[in-house]
C-alpha cells in the first residue's frame, strides 16, 4: 500500500480541537455520510494536555472517500468535536475505575447506528464493553443497556469487528486487548444485536465446525484491531497482527472460511522510525487498519495509526491505498 494522506494532525482535524488522535473506525450513515470513531483525543498534537476525551466522532463528504477523507464536521454540528459518551476519564464506575472508553467498530442496520466500546482502565485491562445506538446519523449516542464482562470467552471477546450479511445475521470476529490472542467467530441476528442472549459461536466439537457450539479460536496468533467488511460479494478481514508487526487483509468468500487457507496478503509492514516509507508500505509503530466505506477489492483504502511511544508524536490517523488480495 502507499500513503494518500494524513487523516488528522495539525492543519487538518485542530479546528475541530482534534491535535493527536488515533483508530478512526468508519462506516456510512443512514443519510449517506461517513461516520469516523477515533479513541484517545487531546487538543494539542501527541498524546497529553487538554482536552482529553474518547470517543470522537468526525464526519466525512462519502465523495472524498477513495480520493482523500475531507472532514466536514464533528458530533453534535459543533466545531469542537466533543466526547460521545457521558463519563469522565479516570473515574469511578460501578465499582471500577476507568481511565478511558475505546471504540472497536461502529456498524449501521436501517435506520439506526451501533457503537461497541471497550471500558478499560489502562491499556489492555478492559473492565466490560458496551453498546451504543443512535438514531440521527451518528450525532449523538444513547447506551442500548447491552454489556459484556471483559472475560467472557477468556477475554477474547473484547475487541470486535462485524459485518452485515445478506443473510440478515451480523457476522463478527472478535479477539483480546493485550494483542496477544488469536480470532473467534460469532454471530447474531441483525435485529437482535442488543440481545447477548440471541449471539451465537462459532465452534469446534465433536470433530466438526458449528453454530451455537462453546466459540474456539478460529485463527491463532497475536491480532489487535480488526475490521470486517462484506464487499463485492466478498468479505474483507483486515486486521492488526502485532506479532509479526503488521496489517494483513483476507479475502473470505464466507466468514466461516478457513482462515488458515484464505488468501492473506501483508498490506503495511511495520519497521523502524529511521527505516520508515509511507510510499512503499514501511509504518514506523502502525496499528489500526480500518477499511474505508466505497473500498474495493481492487482499491482497498484503510485508516492507519501511528503512535511515536518515545515522543509521543506522531499519534495520528492515515489514510492508505492499495489493492485486497486476489479471492482463489
Amino acid at each position: 500500500m502507499r500513503k494518500v494522506k494524513d487523516l488528522t494532525g495539525p492543519g487538518i482535524t485542530d479546528r475541530f480541537g482534534v491535535g493527536g488522535t488515533d483508530l478512526g473506525v468508519m462506516a456510512p450513515a443512514p443519510d449517506g455520510r461517513l461516520v469516523s470513531v477515533f479513541g484517545d483525543t487531546f487538543e494539542r498534537a501527541g498524546i497529553g494536555g487538554p482536552g482529553w476525551r474518547s470517543p470522537v466522532v468526525l464526519f466525512a463528504d462519502p465523495s472524498t472517500a477513495t480520493a482523500g477523507i475531507g472532514w466536514t464536521g464533528s458530533l453534535g454540528g459543533k466545531a469542537y468535536a466533543e466526547q460521545a459518551l457521558p463519563y469522565h476519564h479516570d473515574s469511578i464506575i460501578h465499582g471500577r475505575r476507568v481511565s478511558t472508553v475505546i471504540p472497536t467498530d461502529l456498524i449501521t442496520i436501517g435506520d439506526d447506528m451501533y457503537l461497541h466500546v471497550m471500558v478499560c482502565e489502562g491499556i489492555g485491562n478492559v473492565h466490560w464493553t458496551e453498546l451504543h445506538r443512535s438514531t440521527d446519523n451518528g450525532e449523538s449516542w444513547q447506551h442500548t443497556g447491552t454489556t459484556w464482562p471483559g472475560d467472557l470467552h477468556g477475554g477474547l471477546f473484547q475487541m470486535l469487528t462485524w459485518g452485515l450479511g445478506d443473510d440478515g445475521w451480523v457476522y463478527a470476529f472478535t479477539t483480546g486487548f493485550r494483542r496477544d490472542q488469536g480470532l473467534m467467530l460469532h454471530r447474531v441476528p441483525a435485529r437482535r444485536l442488543a440481545d447477548p442472549t440471541a449471539w451465537e459461536g462459532w465452534g469446534f466439537r465433536d470433530g466438526a465446525w458449528a453454530w451455537g457450539n462453546p466459540p474456539t479460536v478460529a485463527l491463532t496468533g497475536a491480532y489487535g484491531e480488526l475490521c470486517l467488511r462484506p464487499i463485492g460479494g466478498r468479505w474483507l478481514l483486515s486486521f492488526f497482527d502485532a506479532g509479526n508487526y503488521r496489517i494483513d487483509v483476507m479475502n473470505l468468500d464466507v466468514p466461516t472460511a478457513n482462515l488458515y487457507e484464505a488468501p492473506r496478503a501483508t498490506a503495511l509492514g511495520g519497521t523502524s522510525w529511521a527505516a520508515e516509507n509511507h510510499e512503499r508500505g514501511r509504518v514506523a509503530q502502525l496499528y489500526g487498519g480500518y477499511i474505508v466505506p466505497g473500498s474495493t477489492v481492487d482499491d482497498l483504502h484503510l485508516v492507519v495509526s501511528q503512535w511515536n511511544t518515545e515522543t509521543n508524536w506522531p499519534y495520528r490517523a492515515m489514510q492508505f491505498v492499495g489493492r485486497a488480495p486476489a479471492a482463489r
